[in-house]
């Protein structure tokens, strides 16, 4: 059985595709790449069919992850093939638990940085679009942080379906 996860921001060109990226490596570095799906979209469709933002592939690259991208918008469909769909602030969070066409749906709605221990009560991941290089880098430390916990949480989840 395939375990999704879905990464969502506002537009799928900056923090959700930086996510994706990195959780798709950490995922192929634990060997889990065969049973762990990792994709990510945004809550509107401005930018539907570009590519990620040029400066979130040069912080990508010059940390040296993989990059390939095509900007998407969030479907509601989505959900019931759907794990977990990791929101990357709260105002997606609130979006995406809006959009859920059940109870169970929603409660697939996690914020990204809850999954780092160290996050403490700002769980948001800033947007980096209005800013420069920094902001990018900032979002990729914070990316990083919270793939580890994310990561045990996914194969804990798999683990108990599994038993």
């Amino acid at each position: 059985m395939t375990y999704r996860v879905c990464f969502v921001c506002t537009g799928n060109i900056c923090r959700s595709p930086m996510a994706e990226v990195v959780f798709r490596a950490r995922v192929a570095e634990a060997g889990l790449d065969d049973r762990v799906e990792v994709d990510s979209a945004g809550t509107g469709g401005w930018h539907e069919g570009d590519g990620a933002d040029p400066r979130t592939v040069a912080v990508l690259e010059d940390n040296g992850y993989a990059t390939g991208h095509t900007a998407r918008q969030f479907q509601p469909s989505w959900f019931s093939r759907l794990d977990l769909v990791i929101a990357l602030d709260s105002g997606h969070l609130g979006a995406l638990r809006r959009l859920a066409p059940t109870e169970q749906d929603a409660r697939k709605v996690r914020l990204l940085r809850s999954y780092d221990p160290a996050a403490g009560d700002d769980l948001d991941v800033p947007d980096p679009y209005y800013g420069g290089p920094e902001g990018f880098e900032e979002c990729l430390e914070m990316v990083e942080a919270a793939s580890t916990g994310l990561l045990a949480a996914v194969r804990e989840d798999m683990e108990g379906r599994a038993a």
